[in-house]
């Protein structure tokens, strides 16, 4: 162990330019660090680095031997932290951040499960459609859905989360059932106006993109609220399918349009890129991921 201590004194002392700064990164004297780079150069019977009054550089061998040691040093601390991450229990606080009806809905019961199997570990959960900063606000994970915008971010896919457009069968036994997506501009909407654009409807004709404009005089800031609107027989809602799934099952509701359906969005878990993924996220991931699988369960059975 003293000549990979010899090493990564080179590899600091290279990297800082400076024997002082090199010690103080590895938490040695400057005299120590003087003495590893001169123990290491006594080893290999050459001289790595020059060194001046004023400034210090590699030798040509010194460079060389710099660039190789640098990469295995890489190596075998990825290796190092990889062996202590499997082998470590997973603890500590552990936060997240879900979308709030996909959270109450689908996450609460997951999460329950996650807690019973890993009880080392402190679950703080935050439901909410704002998009949160997760290094600025301290989460070590969020599940989004939709196509991720922030590229500094990790983003494990999980499933698809599709949008479905429902009805009760006593409201479609009264009012017909639309065919095309044009037909619903003459229908009663139940507006969820969570949605980005809420009366614009969008599906696909032909293989291309269109959009009806809808109107209705109930409106929600909430799916599960529009879901339950449709099944009084109010009108005709369009919500995600992780909201609807049951009430298709059970045919209190009925789809409509399923071969007009736009493209699903995705299901992602986001967390912070970083060299050495923290256990307690890497177990959250895993389960997951096995937790979700596509199809999900919400979208079968109708």
């Amino acid at each position: 162990m003293e000549r990979l201590e010899c090493d990564r004194m080179l590899v600091a002392v290279l990297e800082t330019g400076s024997f002082s700064k090199a010690a103080e990164r590895l938490g040695i004297s400057s005299a120590k660090a003087s003495k590893l780079i001169s123990r290491l150069e006594s080893e290999l019977g050459v001289q790595l680095i020059k060194r001046t009054t004023r400034a210090l550089s590699p030798t040509e061998v010194g460079q060389a031997y710099f660039e190789r040691i640098r990469a295995l040093l890489e190596e075998f601390d990825d290796l190092d932290a990889s062996v202590k991450n499997a082998a470590a229990t997973p603890s500590g606080r552990l936060r997240i951040s879900a979308p709030l009806s996909f959270g109450v809905v689908q996450l609460t019961s997951v999460l329950n499960e996650f807690a019973l199997t890993y009880p080392e570990i402190q679950l703080e959960v935050n439901f909410s459609d704002r998009v949160v900063s997760l290094v600025d606000e301290g989460f070590d994970a969020t599940l989004r859905i939709g196509t991720p915008a922030d590229s500094s971010l990790i983003a494990r896919r999980l499933c698809t989360a599709r949008v479905v457009v429902v009805a009760s069968p006593d409201y479609l036994k009264t009012h017909g059932t639309p065919v095309m997506p044009a037909e619903l501009a003459d229908h009663d909407c139940i507006i969820d106006t969570n949605f980005r654009d809420p009366y614009a409807w969008r599906f696909r004709l032909e293989g291309a993109p269109m959009t009806v404009a809808v109107k209705g005089r109930l409106r929600f800031s909430n799916a599960e609220a529009s879901l339950r609107a449709a099944e009084y027989g109010l009108g005709i809602a369009r919500v995600p399918s992780f909201i609807a799934g049951a009430a298709l099952r059970d045919h209190r509701v009925t789809p409509l349009l399923a071969e007009h359906e736009g493209p699903p969005h995705g299901l992602f878990a986001l967390y912070p890129p970083g060299r050495h993924l923290a256990s307690k996220v890497r177990v959250l991931i895993d389960f997951l991921v096995e937790r979700f699988p596509d199809p999900p369960e919400w979208d079968r059975g109708w």
